[in-house]
């Protein structure tokens, strides 16, 4: 197959995984402003969590589905416990997120050992599909799918749902929003579980892709952090459009300038923070 249609082939892939990961941290950094710097861990202990399941002889999507939940569990607990308790204090946000990103890490490499662990691709979804007269690996396609699929289910809950108004409020005017009797509370711990179980189901649906590692976690939330930076806190459109650019550039900049690597995945980023700080969809806030 030609390198130009594997790399793209492959970007599209990682654009979705990464959209995955991302729309989750978007949403909790704009929407709830906690600088979550655990968020690879949900996306790396999904992963582990879907390949125990697999062992434990659950189908793969069933498995993904399970590991999305207790993730999303967990995601709960982590706002309700300890992060809500910080509410406002940016720092000690940061460094008990940080905290539990490396007991995470520390946890999974104990439980699973250090050695990669690969997930084979679910049988029906092995092969290619024809776009546009080019194969694309099925599996792949799906994965893709998937997002977009996410994308506007997400979409519809925040800007067309009576739930995503109330969420909206509790961002805009939290104080307000308590006296005509909107849960805020309530609301951040679901937003915050809803990006922690999309982090884990990335995380196992991306395992026949991107296999199971320690240190899945460290490569995976610098490029989410890029897109949400690049697209915009809490815009889901900036989150989507920026998992595709980065997985492009990742991939693209990995085969044809691999000692530049990080430069070209950086510095759009930092041309965006200089010229557009709100990202290019964001908007400044008020």
């Amino acid at each position: 197959m030609n390198l130009w249609l594997v790399l793209t082939i492959n970007s599209i892939a990682m654009g979705g995984l990464l959209f995955l990961l991302a729309c989750g941290l978007s949403l909790i950094f704009g929407l709830m402003r906690i600088p979550n710097l655990m968020h690879g861990s949900f996306f790396m202990l999904g992963a582990y969590l879907g390949v125990t399941f697999l062992r434990l002889g659950l189908r793969f999507w069933f498995a993904a589905v399970v590991a999305a939940i207790v993730l999303a569990a967990i995601g709960f607990g982590i706002e309700r416990l300890l992060l809500r308790r910080l509410s406002g204090q940016a720092l000690a946000q940061v460094l008990i997120t940080l905290g539990l990103s490396l007991i995470v890490a520390d946890s999974c490499l104990l439980g699973w050992g250090g050695d990669p662990i690969s997930v084979n691709t679910p049988p029906a979804l092995s092969g290619f599909t024809a776009v546009f007269g080019a194969p694309f690996p099925t599996y792949r396609l799906v994965v893709v799918l998937i997002a977009v699929f996410v994308a506007i289910a997400l979409w519809v809950m925040i800007d067309r749902t009576r739930l995503g108004a109330m969420i909206r409020a509790g961002v805009d005017d939290p104080a307000m929003a308590r006296v005509v009797g909107i849960p805020v509370p309530r609301l951040f711990s679901v937003v915050f579980s809803l990006g922690a179980g999309l982090a884990g189901f990335g995380g196992i649906i991306g395992a026949p892709i991107l296999s199971v590692y320690p240190g899945l976690d460290n490569d995976m939330l610098p490029l989410s952090l890029i897109v949400v930076i690049l697209g915009g806190t809490g815009s889901l459109l900036g989150a989507f459009v920026g998992s595709f650019v980065i997985g492009f550039l990742y991939n693209f900049g990995q085969v044809m300038f691999p000692a530049l690597a990080y430069v070209i995945l950086f510095l759009p980023m930092l041309v965006v923070l200089v010229l557009r700080p709100q990202g290019l969809f964001g908007t400044l806030a008020s």
